[in-house]
Formats: structure tokens, sequence, C-alpha cells
């Protein structure tokens, strides 16, 4: 059986030992209860040494008993919310596959294990509305508790739940009333889990930082930023160990938002802190990007060919081509999947939530956000204004091309840069944003004609090539040549258009 993914909404309430149900009737929208459901459940949670799932807001069990038998993998998405991923109960001690790739970003290396055994004895009762509509399920549970790998301390405990199925969170405020009238407060706790362990669990996760406000500190800029990065990463990592579609461009992408972004605010934080942590996101972008440049390399190559006459489209090149690509695919990665294994990459995912946790700000950086990221920011876009002069000066030399390229990184880094204060700055931010965008989208399709004239022209060259194929060869380098002269004239038209563009203060 394949996994099932799923969002969980629910509160936990503590009641009294002898408190009795609420009375659902007078909760606003329920019609009506069905008779309590009786089950037995017995659930194995699952952890790291330093319970760095939980430190997370992470729980991993295995339950038998219910319905819903099996592995539940839960990752936090909001206060009341989680997804859920369920796997097959399999066997104990042998977490599945697909979950552990799904943790492998937060484990980092270490090992699972079992750290509480929970056996409940579970009351369902399910909550109509007035056309008869599924709205939530109130659990009424009785929990005993064992801390492993024992021997430990037992607990005993009385939970409730109230589980949103077709409700919307307003039935949570309506609900408040008859809850509180049957003696229950809000539970302390976020999970089962976490009241077991006690003084053991190791409290709430790290609060993401805010959105970054105009006259709030710039740090807040970089901080919130490099935030939704670094989820980014976590969330991505999962999909390329699974071979997900877009899953390394999507990676790749927020290793390279990160390091734009901590390269244009560096003189914010101290110099020492960052300058290891840039080399080593450019190191993960490089790996990354391999497989991806293969990828769409192939998708470009293979399309021209696709339009030339049938007798060169479906002779010898393509298998040359489709074998050359693909294997430059499948090592980048292979080597991409090795490294996301490896201690330098778990090193980078720590570095940059210890950043974000515990910036190592300068004072300048309590300055006003508006005022201290538009010169910033500003500075970015000056130095995308001498790439353009550059380039200006290279055409119809030798170094045009790798003049072209240094434009779209310095386009990349300031798109990435004004992307970070659209909160601040708005409508300016967004334009800005809007010319990085573009131009690095142009000049990113130049870059890909260079790198397949490239390829075809050392294909073309090799010994012993057939001069049929070395023709094909040749008339896919003529398609190239011809869209590389497209995006040259479009970049010109660009650079006109998008001088001198800043953000005010």
């Amino acid at each position: 059986m394949a996994s099932r993914h799923s969002t969980e909404t629910e509160r936990k309430y503590d009641p009294g030992q002898t408190a009795r149900v609420p009375v659902f009737a007078g909760i606003a929208g329920v019609e009506q209860s069905g008779e309590p459901t009786e089950m037995f459940l017995e659930a194995v949670y699952y952890d790291t040494a330093e319970l760095e799932l939980a430190a997370r807001g992470v729980t991993l069990r295995r339950r038998t008993g219910g319905t819903d038998q099996g592995w539940h993998l839960k990752l936090p998405i909001g206060r009341d919310s989680r997804r859920e991923i369920q796997a097959p109960l399999g066997q104990p001690d042998h977490v599945p596959a697909e979950l552990l790739e799904q943790l492998a970003a937060l484990t980092r290396g270490h090992n699972l294990s079992p750290v509480a055994r929970l056996s409940t004895r579970r009351s369902t009762y399910r909550l109509h509305g007035h056309e008869g509509e599924h709205l939530a399920d109130f659990t009424d549970d009785r929990v005993h508790a064992v801390i492993l790998p024992g021997p430990g301390p037992e607990k005993h405990w009385r939970e409730w739940e109230l589980e949103l199925v077709h409700a919307t969170p307003e039935l949570f405020t309506a609900a408040q009333p008859a809850l509180e009238a049957a003696g229950a407060v809000p539970s302390a706790h976020t999970s089962k889990l976490a009241r077991a362990l006690g003084t053991s669990w190791p409290g709430a996760p790290t609060a993401e930082p805010g959105p970054a406000r105009k006259k709030g500190p710039v740090r807040d800029v970089v901080t919130a930023y490099v935030s939704v990065q670094i989820n980014e990463l976590l969330t991505h990592d999962a999909g390329v160990r699974q071979g997900l579609p877009d899953s390394l461009h999507q990676m790749n992408s927020a290793a390279r938002r990160t390091r734009s972004v901590l390269r244009t605010y560096r003189t914010l934080f101290t110099r020492g802190a960052l300058v290891g942590l840039e080399r080593d996101l450019q190191w993960l972008g490089r790996i990354l990007g391999r497989p991806r440049d293969a990828e769409v390399m192939s998708g470009k190559i293979l399309a021209n060919l696709h339009a030339l006459p049938e007798a060169q489209a479906s002779g010898p090149a393509r298998g040359q081509l489709e074998h050359e690509l693909g294997t430059a695919y499948n090592t980048g990665y292979q080597h991409a999947l090795a490294t996301l294994n490896s201690p330098r990459y778990y090193r980078i995912l720590t570095a940059l939530e210890h950043f974000r946790d515990n910036p190592p700000a300068k004072s300048k950086a309590s300055k006003p956000a508006r005022k201290t990221s538009a010169r910033l920011v500003n500075k970015a876009a000056r130095q995308l204004d001498r790439a353009h002069r550059a380039a200006r000066k290279a055409a119809g030399t030798a170094e045009y091309d790798a003049a072209l390229h240094q434009v779209c990184k310095d386009a990349t880094r300031l798109r990435h840069a004004a992307e970070s204060v659209a909160a601040v700055h708005g409508k300016q931010a967004r334009a800005l944003e809007n010319t990085g965008r573009r131009i690095q989208g142009v000049l990113g399709d130049h870059q890909n004609t260079v790198l397949a004239r490239e390829l075809l022209h050392r294909l073309a060259t090799a010994p012993d090539m057939a001069a049929g194929t070395a023709a094909v060869y040749t008339a896919l380098t003529r398609q190239e040549v011809e869209t590389a002269a497209k995006t040259e004239a479009a970049y010109r038209k660009l650079r006109k258009k998008t001088r001198g563009r800043r953000l005010g203060r």
C-alpha cells in the first residue's frame, strides 16, 4: 500500500478525570452526535537521541489499532494544523524508506530509535451539522505512557481532542463554551509525546521570524527571507531524494536565493560568520545545478532535433545525445544524492538555522529597514549597471558570452535582493525584482545556447564521427546561434528599458 498524505487540524484539551463529555447540542452548528466508538490504540514514538524531531515540532510513530494503523509522520504547518504522511504498518523498528527520506534533512545522519510507548483507550464521537455533514470528531482519550528504552517513569492522563473533518476553524471558537462548561481547559502540550516526555521535551520549536517592517530593524529583512528559504530547502530535500519533478530546480533556487541575500546584506553582519556559509551555499548550488543543467539541455536540444528532417531527427545523433545528456544527468543526480547525505550539507542546514535564530548582527543591522535596505539593494542595482557597461564594451569579442553571463548573475542577485524587501518597498521593489527576473530569464536562455554549442562542437569534432551525424550537430549548432542572436537582441531592449531603476529611501 502506498503512503497517504493529508492535513490534520485539531486542538487538545485537558479535562478532569471525572469530567463528563460536553453537551454537543449546545455547540453552534452541531445538530447531532453519534454514539461513541470505542477502540484501543498503541503507538511507539521515534526520535533521535537529541530529540531533533521534537525540537522542530515533528512526530513519528508506529501505531496499531484503530482504522488507520501504520506509520504516521506529522509535520507542523500552523498553530493547529499538521501535514500527515501515513505509511503501511510494516515491521517494528523498520521506518519506511519514504518517511526516512522526508526526515533526512531534520535527523542529519542521526539514527532514529523508540523514545516512548503510549497506550490509549479512545472514545470517538462524530459531530454532524444540520445537513448531516460530518463536521468533526471529538475524542475522549485515557492515556498510559512509558518512556523508552526503559525502565522509565510512567504517566497516566486524560485528554480530549477536537479534530476538524469538514468544519472550518470557527468550530473551535463555537465549541469553547461547551468545553469550559464541562471543565476542560486548552492543553499546555502540543502533542501526547510532549506530555509523556515532560521535562525532557525540548520545548516549542523556534518561532519563525516575522515579516520585515519599514521601521523595524533591517536585520529582520534578512532573517525573514532566509527563514523562508530554509523551509524551501527542507521541503524540497525530500523531493530530490525521491526524484520528484522540479525538486532539484526548486532546491537549487532556494540555495541561490539565500546566498544572494547574504551577499547583499553581508556588511550588516560579522564577516567571518558569513564567508564560510556563502562558500558552502555556492558549493551546494553548483552540485544541485549540474543535473538540472543536463535536464534543461536535454529538453532544449532534443526539441530542436525534433524540428529537423525525419532522417536526421531519428538518426544516430539522437541516440548519442540521449546517452550523453542522460549520463550527465544521472551522474549529477547521484552526486547530488550523495551530497544530501554528507556531513557538510548537514552543517550548512544547521548553520543557516543558527543564523536565522542568532544572527551575528553588527550595530548597523538595527537601523530602520527602509533606508538601509534601499542603500544595499541599490548597490546591487549599480553593480548590474556596471555589468551592462562591461558587456557593451565586450560586444563582438571572444569575451562577450562571459560578459553576458556576468550580467545574468548580477541580475539574479538584484532580483533576489529586491524580492527580500517587497514588504518594505512595495511596488518599487516588485518593479526592480521584475527587472532582474526578465534579464535573468533572457540571459539564462543565452547561457544555455553557449553550453549547447560547446557540447555540440565537442560531439561534432569527435574522432571517426560519420559525416551525416556531424551534419546533424552542425544544423543544431545553427539553431543555437540563431537563438543566441534573438536573446542578445531581447537583452539589448531590456537594458534600455530598465536602465537606472532604483529604490527610493
